[in-house]
Protein backbone atom coordinates (compact mmCIF):
# COMPACT_ATOMS: atom_id res chain seq x y z
CA UNK A 1 0.00 0.00 0.00
CA UNK A 2 1.28 3.48 -0.91
CA UNK A 3 -0.57 6.50 0.46
CA UNK A 4 -0.08 10.26 0.25
CA UNK A 5 -2.14 11.65 3.11
CA UNK A 6 -3.02 15.23 3.96
CA UNK A 7 -1.84 15.56 7.56
CA UNK A 8 -5.25 16.91 8.65
CA UNK A 9 -7.97 18.94 6.91
CA UNK A 10 -6.47 22.36 6.23
CA UNK A 11 -2.84 21.22 6.46
CA UNK A 12 -0.36 22.22 3.77
CA UNK A 13 1.80 19.10 4.20
CA UNK A 14 1.33 15.65 2.69
CA UNK A 15 2.53 12.61 4.63
CA UNK A 16 3.88 9.68 2.61
CA UNK A 17 3.24 6.16 3.83
CA UNK A 18 4.33 2.87 2.24
CA UNK A 19 2.99 -0.11 4.14
CA UNK A 20 2.92 -3.88 3.88
CA UNK A 21 -0.10 -4.98 5.90
CA UNK A 22 -1.40 -8.53 6.22
CA UNK A 23 -5.11 -8.58 6.99
CA UNK A 24 -8.09 -10.90 7.05
CA UNK A 25 -11.30 -10.48 5.05
CA UNK A 26 -14.29 -12.06 6.76
CA UNK A 27 -17.94 -11.45 5.93
CA UNK A 28 -20.30 -13.24 8.25
CA UNK A 29 -23.86 -12.63 9.34
CA UNK A 30 -22.84 -10.43 12.28
CA UNK A 31 -19.13 -9.74 11.86
CA UNK A 32 -17.27 -8.18 8.92
CA UNK A 33 -13.53 -7.60 8.68
CA UNK A 34 -11.87 -6.03 5.62
CA UNK A 35 -9.58 -3.18 4.51
CA UNK A 36 -12.11 -0.64 5.88
CA UNK A 37 -11.90 -1.95 9.43
CA UNK A 38 -13.90 -4.19 11.72
CA UNK A 39 -17.64 -3.98 12.17
CA UNK A 40 -20.44 -5.79 13.94
CA UNK A 41 -23.71 -5.37 12.09
CA UNK A 42 -27.40 -6.01 12.55
CA UNK A 43 -29.87 -6.02 9.66
CA UNK A 44 -32.93 -4.15 10.93
CA UNK A 45 -34.89 -4.44 7.68
CA UNK A 46 -34.12 -5.20 4.00
CA UNK A 47 -33.04 -1.57 3.52
CA UNK A 48 -31.70 -0.66 6.96
CA UNK A 49 -28.57 -1.82 8.79
CA UNK A 50 -26.98 -0.87 12.09
CA UNK A 51 -23.31 -1.60 12.63
CA UNK A 52 -20.62 -0.98 15.21
CA UNK A 53 -17.39 -0.09 13.45
CA UNK A 54 -13.72 0.11 14.38
CA UNK A 55 -11.12 1.93 12.28
CA UNK A 56 -7.82 3.77 12.67
CA UNK A 57 -5.74 6.50 11.02
CA UNK A 58 -1.98 6.86 11.30
CA UNK A 59 -0.59 9.80 13.22
CA UNK A 60 2.30 12.11 12.41
CA UNK A 61 5.28 13.74 14.05
CA UNK A 62 4.61 17.46 14.44
CA UNK A 63 8.10 18.20 13.11
CA UNK A 64 6.82 16.90 9.76
CA UNK A 65 4.17 19.63 9.72
CA UNK A 66 5.49 23.17 9.50
CA UNK A 67 2.38 24.76 11.03
CA UNK A 68 2.60 22.48 14.12
CA UNK A 69 6.34 22.55 14.84
CA UNK A 70 6.96 22.53 18.57
CA UNK A 71 3.42 21.40 19.34
CA UNK A 72 2.08 18.05 20.54
CA UNK A 73 2.17 15.24 17.99
CA UNK A 74 -0.95 13.99 16.25
CA UNK A 75 -1.19 10.41 17.47
CA UNK A 76 -2.70 7.32 15.90
CA UNK A 77 -6.43 7.90 16.19
CA UNK A 78 -8.82 4.98 16.64
CA UNK A 79 -12.52 5.51 15.97
CA UNK A 80 -15.26 3.34 17.49
CA UNK A 81 -19.00 3.76 17.23
CA UNK A 82 -22.36 2.94 15.65
CA UNK A 83 -23.46 3.70 12.10
CA UNK A 84 -26.86 3.54 10.41
CA UNK A 85 -26.89 2.59 6.70
CA UNK A 86 -30.08 3.10 4.71
CA UNK A 87 -30.35 1.71 1.17
CA UNK A 88 -32.18 4.28 -0.95
CA UNK A 89 -32.02 2.38 -4.24
CA UNK A 90 -30.54 -0.93 -5.36
CA UNK A 91 -30.23 -2.85 -8.63
CA UNK A 92 -28.25 -5.96 -9.57
CA UNK A 93 -25.17 -3.84 -10.32
CA UNK A 94 -25.49 -0.69 -8.20
CA UNK A 95 -26.57 0.66 -4.83
CA UNK A 96 -27.22 4.11 -3.38
CA UNK A 97 -27.03 4.45 0.39
CA UNK A 98 -27.24 7.15 3.03
CA UNK A 99 -25.14 6.57 6.14
CA UNK A 100 -24.78 8.36 9.46
CA UNK A 101 -21.97 7.41 11.84
CA UNK A 102 -21.32 8.59 15.41
CA UNK A 103 -17.89 7.62 16.70
CA UNK A 104 -15.69 8.10 19.74
CA UNK A 105 -12.12 9.06 18.83
CA UNK A 106 -9.31 7.60 20.96
CA UNK A 107 -5.58 8.31 20.79
CA UNK A 108 -3.82 4.94 20.60
CA UNK A 109 -0.48 6.72 21.08
CA UNK A 110 -1.58 8.05 24.49
CA UNK A 111 -3.16 5.09 26.29
CA UNK A 112 -6.45 5.46 24.40
CA UNK A 113 -7.06 8.99 25.65
CA UNK A 114 -10.51 10.26 24.67
CA UNK A 115 -10.12 12.87 21.91
CA UNK A 116 -13.80 13.60 21.30
CA UNK A 117 -16.72 12.63 19.09
CA UNK A 118 -17.36 12.76 15.34
CA UNK A 119 -20.63 12.72 13.43
CA UNK A 120 -20.39 11.82 9.74
CA UNK A 121 -23.41 11.79 7.40
CA UNK A 122 -22.61 10.47 3.91
CA UNK A 123 -24.24 9.65 0.60
CA UNK A 124 -22.56 6.64 -1.06
CA UNK A 125 -23.02 5.26 -4.58
CA UNK A 126 -21.51 1.85 -5.41
CA UNK A 127 -21.43 0.10 -8.78
CA UNK A 128 -20.16 -3.18 -10.18
CA UNK A 129 -19.33 -2.64 -13.87
CA UNK A 130 -18.81 -5.15 -16.64
CA UNK A 131 -15.35 -6.65 -16.62
CA UNK A 132 -15.19 -6.91 -12.82
CA UNK A 133 -14.53 -3.25 -12.04
CA UNK A 134 -15.90 -2.16 -8.67
CA UNK A 135 -16.15 1.55 -7.94
CA UNK A 136 -17.82 3.90 -5.51
CA UNK A 137 -18.27 7.62 -4.97
CA UNK A 138 -19.26 9.33 -1.76
CA UNK A 139 -19.94 12.83 -0.48
CA UNK A 140 -20.23 13.73 3.16
CA UNK A 141 -19.66 16.10 6.04
CA UNK A 142 -17.51 15.51 9.12
CA UNK A 143 -18.54 17.22 12.35
CA UNK A 144 -16.49 17.13 15.55
CA UNK A 145 -16.96 18.32 19.09
CA UNK A 146 -14.69 20.87 20.75
CA UNK A 147 -12.23 18.25 22.01
CA UNK A 148 -11.61 16.83 18.55
CA UNK A 149 -11.43 20.28 16.98
CA UNK A 150 -8.82 21.25 19.58
CA UNK A 151 -6.72 18.22 18.60
CA UNK A 152 -6.35 19.53 15.05
CA UNK A 153 -6.80 23.30 15.31
CA UNK A 154 -6.31 24.52 18.88
CA UNK A 155 -3.18 26.49 19.80
CA UNK A 156 -2.56 26.78 23.54
CA UNK A 157 -0.81 29.97 24.74
CA UNK A 158 2.39 28.01 25.44
CA UNK A 159 2.59 27.11 21.73
CA UNK A 160 2.05 30.67 20.53
CA UNK A 161 4.79 32.14 18.33
CA UNK A 162 5.25 35.24 16.20
CA UNK A 163 3.84 33.28 13.24
CA UNK A 164 1.24 31.25 15.19
CA UNK A 165 -1.30 33.02 17.35
CA UNK A 166 -3.08 31.23 20.19
CA UNK A 167 -6.45 29.87 19.13
CA UNK A 168 -9.39 28.27 20.93
CA UNK A 169 -10.96 25.68 18.65
CA UNK A 170 -14.71 25.41 18.17
CA UNK A 171 -16.87 22.34 17.77
CA UNK A 172 -18.78 22.08 14.49
CA UNK A 173 -18.01 21.28 10.87
CA UNK A 174 -14.48 19.92 10.48
CA UNK A 175 -14.45 19.27 6.72
CA UNK A 176 -16.56 18.52 3.66
CA UNK A 177 -15.45 15.38 1.83
CA UNK A 178 -15.75 13.76 -1.58
CA UNK A 179 -14.22 10.35 -2.28
CA UNK A 180 -13.72 8.04 -5.24
CA UNK A 181 -12.59 4.41 -5.01
CA UNK A 182 -12.10 1.70 -7.63
CA UNK A 183 -10.75 -1.84 -7.66
CA UNK A 184 -10.33 -4.61 -10.22
CA UNK A 185 -9.33 -8.25 -9.97
CA UNK A 186 -6.31 -8.97 -12.16
CA UNK A 187 -6.37 -12.69 -11.33
CA UNK A 188 -8.56 -14.74 -8.96
CA UNK A 189 -6.07 -13.93 -6.17
CA UNK A 190 -4.62 -10.53 -7.15
CA UNK A 191 -6.57 -7.27 -6.98
CA UNK A 192 -5.42 -3.70 -7.66
CA UNK A 193 -7.23 -0.75 -6.12
CA UNK A 194 -6.94 2.99 -5.76
CA UNK A 195 -8.76 5.87 -4.20
CA UNK A 196 -8.75 9.62 -3.73
CA UNK A 197 -10.42 11.79 -1.11
CA UNK A 198 -10.81 15.54 -1.32
CA UNK A 199 -11.24 17.60 1.86
CA UNK A 200 -12.20 21.25 2.08
CA UNK A 201 -12.49 23.46 5.15
CA UNK A 202 -14.45 26.17 3.34
CA UNK A 203 -17.20 27.14 5.76
CA UNK A 204 -15.78 24.96 8.54
CA UNK A 205 -15.92 26.04 12.17
CA UNK A 206 -12.13 26.47 12.47
CA UNK A 207 -11.24 27.85 9.06
CA UNK A 208 -9.62 30.84 10.79
CA UNK A 209 -7.24 28.71 12.90
CA UNK A 210 -3.54 29.54 12.32
CA UNK A 211 -3.03 25.81 11.75
CA UNK A 212 -5.17 25.97 8.60
CA UNK A 213 -2.75 26.74 5.77
CA UNK A 214 -4.90 25.85 2.76
CA UNK A 215 -8.62 25.40 2.26
CA UNK A 216 -8.52 22.21 0.18
CA UNK A 217 -6.37 19.13 0.06
CA UNK A 218 -6.37 15.52 -1.07
CA UNK A 219 -5.43 12.09 0.18
CA UNK A 220 -4.82 9.36 -2.37
CA UNK A 221 -3.39 5.89 -2.51
CA UNK A 222 -2.93 2.71 -4.49
CA UNK A 223 -2.65 -0.79 -3.17
CA UNK A 224 -2.33 -4.40 -4.23
CA UNK A 225 -3.96 -7.26 -2.38
CA UNK A 226 -3.05 -10.89 -2.80
CA UNK A 227 -5.20 -13.67 -1.38
CA UNK A 228 -3.11 -16.34 0.30
CA UNK A 229 -6.04 -18.57 1.26
CA UNK A 230 -9.82 -18.45 1.14
CA UNK A 231 -12.79 -20.19 2.69
CA UNK A 232 -14.66 -22.85 0.80
CA UNK A 233 -17.88 -20.87 1.34
CA UNK A 234 -17.92 -17.31 -0.05
CA UNK A 235 -20.51 -14.52 0.02
CA UNK A 236 -20.90 -11.46 -2.16
CA UNK A 237 -19.74 -8.20 -0.66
Amino acid sequence: MSVSQQAYPGAAQQLQRNLLLPYVVYRGKWLRVDRSGIELRKVLSPNLELDLGFSASLGSNSEEIEARRGMAELGTLVEVGPRIRWTLNQTESSRLRATVGLRTVLDASAQLRDKGLVLEPQLVYERRSEGGLLWSASAGLLFGDERLADTFYGVAPRYQTAQRASYEALGGLITSRFSLYASKAMTPDLRIAGGVRSDTVDGAANQSSPLVRQNSGATFGVWLTYTLARSGVLVRE
